[in-house]
Parts: structure tokens; sequence; C-alpha cells
């Protein structure tokens, strides 16, 4: 499974989340604690909003902790909002491409999880997106293909509604395959984060209390390692964090019989 931290508030150099604390996403990369693989070296991505919205995107083949660039960039690199990701490769091999996060317009998004029965529904996935969303599609990951679907299914007016109507579009896996959804995803003004599973339970993914710099966080572990500080993102919950603070609100998803 994939790692992820993502972060809103005052500007900050990315290696405050990424690469700073006890537990950031860079030593998750060796040494995740809540995932079935501690080590994701598939890859690795950075997406970040300048101060007018403009929206930059780093991402490499190598593991997170390999590539120097990645600290530097971390450590020049200042933002009030971006989003973070190493990569444990599910679907799709390992290329620039098929790491995350990917951008469209101003949305950034990345994802943790897999769609067990993707190779089933990709045609009719595929054939179901809008010409124009067709022709942006680089990647062959089912991460890439969800950030899609979501987009054409109304992402810029409604996510929630965006949410429920892919995963209807996803449809039931196998018994005993799960489809597994855990992402974090951003306009550049709102950072969203929402974890699914069909059965059984989702990849984690929590939100942080207000930071010391009076901003907050997402991430797939507590970046601090500590539990206690961090809440808990509920499974079928869209949770919406901005500086001032997180809501949450439960989305009717129907299960699989």
């Amino acid at each position: 499974m994939c790692r992820i931290a993502a972060y809103t508030g005052p500007e900050i150099p990315l290696e405050n989340i990424v690469v700073r604390p006890s537990h950031s996403l860079l030593e998750q990369s060796q040494h995740a604690s809540e995932a079935k693989l501690a080590v994701n070296g598939d890859g690795f991505g950075i997406s970040w909003y300048g101060p007018n919205g403009d929206l930059g995107l780093y991402r490499d083949v190598l593991p997170a902790w390999a590539d120097d660039n990645l600290i530097n960039l971390c450590r020049m690199v200042r933002s009030h909002h971006f989003i973070a990701h190493i990569r444990a490769s599910t679907v799709g091999e390992t290329s620039r491409t098929n790491c995350h996060p990917f951008t469209h317009g101003r949305w950034s998004f990345c994802h943790n999880g897999q769609i067990p029965h993707f190779r089933a529904i990709r045609r009719q996935m595929l054939n179901a997106l809008p010409d124009a969303l067709f022709e942006v599609r680089r990647g062959t990951t089912d991460s890439e293909m969800i950030f899609l679907t979501l987009l054409a299914n109304g992402l810029n007016d409604d996510p929630q509604a965006a949410i429920v109507a892919t995963l209807e579009q996803i449809g039931a896996s196998q018994p005993g395959s799960p489809t597994k959804w855990s992402s974090a995803f951003s306009d550049g003004e709102t950072l969203y984060a929402f974890r699914h599973a069909s059965t059984g339970p989702a990849p984690t993914l929590y939100v942080s209390g207000v930071l010391d710099n009076g901003g907050r966080a997402v991430a797939s572990e507590p970046l601090c390692g500590v539990a206690d500080r961090w809440t808990e993102i509920p499974q079928d919950t869209i949770c919406r964090v901005s500086a001032e603070g997180f809501t949450m609100q439960p989305l009717q998803i129907a299960k699989a019989a």
C-alpha cells in the first residue's frame, strides 16, 4: 500500500511535512507501520500550489529515500497547500506517468488502495470518459482512472456526489478481493480526504490537530507517531480540511451484496 501526506495552512517548506517529522512521509517510505508492506519504493511525487493558485508537480520512479533532489526540493520550495505520495505499486508498471499525484486543471489527486477487478472494467470506464479527459490519460493505473472518473462525474461542482457516482461506476468486486480507496485531493483551496472499502477496513487516513505553525495535515499515518494527536477519518466519510479546521460528512454509499 502507498502512503500519503498533505498540508494546508500558512506557507511552510515542504520538508516540514515530507522530511523533518519523526514519522515523516520519507520515514514511512522505509518504515510504514500501518500498512501491509513497510517499504514503499515504487516512486514518489509532490504537487504544490503557489501564491496565485498555480500548480507545481514533481514525480520520479526512484524510491523517495534514494533521490537527493527530493530532499533539496523540499527544503527550498515553500507552499501553503500541497500533497505528497510514496508508491507501492499494485496496478501499473513503475513509471513516472504512474506516480502520484495526478493533476488536471486546478485539481491534484493521490490514492492508496486498488480496484481488484480493474482489468475487467477498465474498458467501460475508459469509454465513459468524455473526450477531453480521455485525451489527458497518460498512465495505466486504476488510481489515475479514479481521478479522471471523479472529474467526469462532477468533481468541480460537488466532490461528495462525484465520489458516490464513481464508486457506483466501479461496482462490486469478487468476494475476498475488496475495493480499497484512501485518497487526498485538492482544488488548491480546500483539502479533501476520503477512505472506503467495499468490505473490511479501508487504508488508514488521519487528520491532524492544529500544528505548531497553525496549519493542519492529512496523512496515512500520524507524522509525529502519536495517534492521540490525530483523528482517524471514518470510512465512507468525506473530510474537508482548511487551516481553520475540518469537517466530516458521511456519504450514503451502497454496499455490495
